[in-house]
């Protein structure tokens, strides 16, 4: 949890470089765990409910935005998980929390109970655990990361 605290602090102290919606309902938390089918690590629960979801210094971090989980749009992670299980290209294990580039996405593999690594999932590729590539232990040190790096 101390990651995201940190990742938090730096995004407060360089306001001027991001935009996020703010804190979310937990409620509203409670019915995107309902949709996706499954209770949000903790990190990522933490950072949904303080921020919602928004970007950084150009990284786009996908979230809640609001309840239409059906015909939202990004940054509204819940509604773009939705939508590529529904195409059949995303499994059901994976929650996109961020756009990797070129057709990949970040996002957290729901497998693992507590905290749930954050891996790099291209839809063109199966997802077999070789193909999943691991960049970070939870999604506070993905934020971190990524913030830091900004």
């Amino acid at each position: 949890m101390q990651n995201l605290l940190d990742g938090l602090k730096i995004v407060e102290v360089n306001q001027s470089r991001g935009r996020f919606l703010g804190s979310r309902d937990p409620a509203l938390v409670a019915a995107a765990e309902t949709a996706i089918g499954s209770i949000f690590p903790p990190t990522y629960r933490e950072f949904v409910m303080r921020k919602g979801a928004g970007y950084f210094a150009g990284i786009e971090f996908y979230g809640v935005t609001g309840d239409n989980f059906e015909t939202s749009e990004i940054p509204n992670g819940i509604w773009l998980t939705l939508q590529l299980r529904r195409e059949g290209a995303i499994p059901l294990n994976l929650l996109v929390i961020a756009d990797a580039g070129d057709g990949a996405y970040y996002c957290l593999d729901l497998r693992a109970e507590g905290e749930c690594p954050v891996v790099i999932y291209e839809p063109a590729i199966p997802a077999t655990p070789q193909h999943l590539e691991k960049v970070a232990e939870n999604f506070g040190e993905f934020f971190l990361g990524q913030v830091q790096q900004a």
